[in-house]
């Protein structure tokens, strides 16, 4: 098991949070909350080591030139693929948006 953290630029803090995914189920799970404003903090815990630089790419394809709003999140991979990393990150940022 492997922690990543990564860091980018926000907006001001969204009002909700939001979980999609379930660990338990194979998949991969994202929580999110408020977080302060300007900042998104991403937290990952893989069960893939060395997989750093996939997780850095993906969340910079994501992130360069938007702007999210700030907030914690919390991802529990379980292998999943970039495809449903994706999938999934999008998902929540749906529901924060969401009011």
């Amino acid at each position: 098991m492997e922690t990543l953290s990564f860091e980018f630029p926000a907006g001001q803090p969204a009002r909700q949070r939001a979980q999609v995914g379930c660990v338990g189920s194979g998949d991969l799970e994202v929580l999110l909350e408020p977080g302060p404003a300007g900042r998104l903090s991403i937290q990952v815990v893989t069960s893939v080591n060395g997989s750093a630089e996939r997780w850095r790419h993906l969340f910079e394809r994501m992130f360069a030139g938007a702007n999210p709003p700030a907030l914690n999140v919390d991802i529990h991979d379980f292998g999943a693929t970039p495809g449903v990393v994706r999938l999934r990150l999008e998902q929540a940022l749906e529901e924060v948006s969401d009011v």
